[in-house]
């Protein structure tokens, strides 16, 4: 078999179409997440906390002094970003929260797929008589 034919066969296979699709989702959905806490948790938050400005918190390593993030970035400064370490981790948060969610819905539905109870035959098998027959036997012998 080719390795062209092989791939094709390995390409179009439905687990790795939909992981394709899932990494395409999952994509979007992270740029969705990352507006959410960028553009409106972290501003909420923010006032909460008397206008701090999370992004452009850090603490300078070297001497020099620099008014924002962006500053002592451009002039090559070592910086410890904790401000943005703050916001991936609320990103972090709110994504595995999603998942989670996600996950327990698919759990649920699969869930109540496998408690349907199975029909009940209509009469019982041979082995059931016979197990039944010496049960009662049983029964009256201890009697």
């Amino acid at each position: 078999m080719s390795v062209l034919k092989e791939f094709k066969e390995f390409a179009v296979r439905g687990n790795v179409m939909d992981m394709a699709v899932g990494v395409i989702i999952g994509g979007a959905f992270g740029k969705i997440v990352t507006s959410l806490v960028n553009d409106i948790i972290m501003p909420l938050i923010s006032k909460l906390t008397g206008d701090i400005d999370f992004s452009n918190l850090f603490i300078n390593l070297g001497s020099e002094k620099y008014d924002t993030l962006a500053a002592a970035q451009e002039a090559g400064a070592a910086v410890f970003a904790y401000g943005s370490f703050i916001q991936n981790v609320v990103d972090f948060l709110i994504i595995a929260f999603c998942i989670f969610l996600m996950i327990k819905g698919v759990n649920k539905l699969t869930k109540k797929k496998k408690e349907e109870p199975a029909p009940a035959p209509a009469e019982p098998s041979k082995e059931e008589v016979l197990l039944t027959e010496i049960r009662d036997l049983l029964k009256n012998n201890q009697k």
